[in-house]
């Protein structure tokens, strides 16, 4: 068995289009776009902000959204010259078949199967909380036991403490996606499209009144001085955040997830990806540069919702019921398309042999592999209904820095072994901007705490012994059946 076998690009591409394995293609331009800004602005923005400005970078969190950016675009053209020339489902594990091979294929698409697990079950618990603070709003009241995992200590109404049950909230919101994902992505995409336009009225909305309560000594100083330990303040301080906030911008690779599933994948899927890195990254510069003015970095240490903190510095209440439901809003659809990703990638890696053929079946009516998102409906639910899980937000980014380090890479090696495979899309400069978005990527990778590597290794860890147990023996490429 070769552990770095590679698959020909045109075998790959050969392959998706035939066969009972069809997926449907349905995905326009401006679909792919709404699906990158539909994962991108959810918890990241809202959450991770204040956060990041209170412990990490101070005002200057602005420029930790600039570094993450800058990391992200360079990624971000690599995804979209390998998606335009693969256009297929399964993403940046794909690509690595066909550069690095099979060994390393697989470790990128086990990695890609914890980011968007962590990812959606982070989100969903964010989504019950703000769903049960918005539905109190209105006299409404969950029980809150039921809405909190056996880990969480809660406050009860009488004022005493008590461990929750279950997160109920949570556990509806990813059945309910992953049903809706099952009917079809057509059908999926529309709700997110509608979902987007909600969200992005809201954040909108926020900026333009926010701007007149900015108050200029917020700002001083800028960049506040480094306390003597790195990650708090100063530059150190910005490369952290960075790699915090990386989190608000996850999501625009899954747009190269459902390339199978666009119309004109060659030129569509880079307008995709490229289209709603620039327009989320023109709102989280203008969104934490207004709320850090509203709102002094130090005021927001500890500060569970910073958002709302600043909106009621203004004397628009009706403001904060509008945001509320607005970043419920991002959160479904955020948890939409990153089931969707995950889903994808799973039936590439169960096409190839790599998992349980099962995984890989398309419904003949609904043309979506349900039983992949049947899986993840369960695993996910049981995790953000019982899990404390909140603390893997870190090793969401770690995964996702990671596979954009390996997809960067994956550019630089095409370019000099294939290069004469059609390119509809080119990254520039090659091979300056693929280094500079592995080494982007990599910093900001190195600024993360020690407990998320640990997480990540023991995850790898798990995924190799899968790979040498099953996936190795079952893979159709070094049996030659593919």
């Amino acid at each position: 068995m070769n552990l770095f076998v590679k698959k020909p690009i045109a075998q790959i591409i050969s392959s998706s289009d035939s066969g009972e394995h069809r997926l449907k293609r349905t995905l326009s331009a401006t679909s792919l776009i709404a699906l990158g800004i539909g994962a991108i602005i959810g918890a990241g923005l809202f959450s991770l902000t204040g956060i990041a400005a209170a412990e990490n970078a101070g005002p200057a969190v602005v420029l930790s959204f600039v570094v993450a950016a800058i990391g992200c675009a360079f990624a971000g053209m690599c995804y979209s010259e390998l998606a335009a020339m693969i256009p297929v489902a399964g993403s940046a594990y794909t690509y690595t078949y066909a550069t690095m091979g099979e060994f390393v294929a697989w470790i990128i698409g086990w990695d890609l199967v914890l980011e968007y697990a962590v990812a959606a079950s982070v989100v969903a618990v964010s989504w019950s909380r703000y769903v049960g603070s918005f539905l109190s709003d209105f006299g409404i009241h969950l029980p809150a036991r039921l809405a909190a995992c056996p880990w969480d200590v809660i406050t009860l109404a009488d004022g005493t403490q008590a461990h929750g049950m279950i997160n109920i909230p949570a556990m509806v919101i990813i059945c309910i996606v992953s049903i809706l994902l099952m009917l079809g992505i057509k059908e999926s995409t529309t709700v997110n499209s509608v979902i987007v336009v909600v969200k992005l009225a809201v954040v909108l909305t926020f900026i333009s009144v926010g701007i007149h309560y900015i108050k200029r000594e917020n700002y001083v100083p800028f960049i506040p001085p480094n306390t003597g330990h790195f990650g708090e303040f100063g530059w150190s301080g910005i490369m952290r955040a960075a790699a915090v906030i990386f989190f608000a911008y996850i999501g625009f690779d899954t747009v190269s997830t459902a390339a199978q599933e666009a119309r004109n994948p060659k030129k569509d899927i880079p307008i995709g990806i490229i289209g709603s890195l620039i327009i989320c990254t023109i709102l989280y510069l203008a969104f934490s540069f207004v709320l850090t003015g509203m709102v002094n970095y130090k005021a927001m240490k500890g500060d569970a919702a910073p958002v709302a903190t600043a909106i009621n510095l203004t004397p628009y209440p009706w403001l904060q019921m509008m945001v509320k439901f607005g970043i419920i809003s991002g959160f479904t659809s955020v948890i939409l398309v990153l089931l969707l990703g995950q889903s994808r990638v799973f039936y590439s890696m169960s096409r190839d042999g790599l998992l349980p053929q099962l995984f890989s079946e398309i419904h003949p009516q609904w043309k979506t592999p349900w039983r992949s998102n049947l899986l993840f409906m369960a695993f996910i639910s049981v995790f953000a209904g019982f899990f404390p899980i909140s603390k893997l937000g870190h090793m969401t980014s770690i995964g996702t820095l990671l596979a954009f380090v390996i997809v960067c890479v994956g550019v630089l090696i095409l370019r000099y072994t294939q290069p004469d495979v059609p390119r509809p899309y080119r990254v520039p400069c090659v091979p300056v901007f693929p280094i500079l978005g592995i080494l982007v990527c990599l910093s900001m990778m190195s600024s993360l705490d020690s407990e998320t590597w640990i997480r990540l290794v023991v995850w790898l860890v798990i995924g190799l012994f899968i790979y040498f147990n099953y996936s190795r023996t079952h893979s159709k490429l070094n049996k030659g059946s593919l």
